[in-house]
């Protein structure tokens, strides 16, 4: 069987704090897939609006996932706080890749949680079509 494989960065550029909500726990007793890409959303909307955008107004253009991966590496439950660290890369004319790392700390070692990938598009929802990324918009994914 085939397995996804990402090329993670060597450093992330931002990280946040995101607590497991008794919502994320699934049947199986820990953070569930859905609530892995929840925390992936909210990530990323906190990354965005550190660098002064949101999803709909990326300096002048919106933007749309066009892909997402991820890669399990442990369980995490209800009460963790996981530090989830984001940065962009693979910039082009259209679009970037992110990068998400999430972790916690347990026991006083760091324990990997998922690695993931978006990959962002920008996008004109008025026309419903790929726009440019904005020069402003890549000056703060650099």
């Amino acid at each position: 069987m085939a397995r996804v494989k990402i090329d993670m960065p060597d450093s992330f550029g931002f990280s946040t704090q995101i607590p497991v909500r008794i919502g994320d726990v699934n049947y199986g007793g820990h953070v569930g897939n859905d609530a892995i890409v929840s925390i992936l959303h909210e990530s990323r909307m906190q990354y965005l609006k550190a660098i002064g955008c949101t999803e709909l107004d990326a300096y002048g253009t919106g933007m749309i996932m066009s892909d997402l991966a991820v890669v399990y590496k442990g369980e995490s439950f209800y009460g963790d706080q996981l530090a989830v660290a984001v940065t962009a890369a693979e910039i082009s004319a259209v679009g970037f890749d992110l990068f998400y790392q999430i972790s916690m700390e347990k026991e006083g070692k760091t324990v990997l949680v998922a690695e993931a990938k978006t990959a962002m598009v920008c996008y004109d929802y008025d026309n419903h079509k790929v726009s440019r990324l904005p020069d402003a918009l890549k000056q703060q994914l650099i």
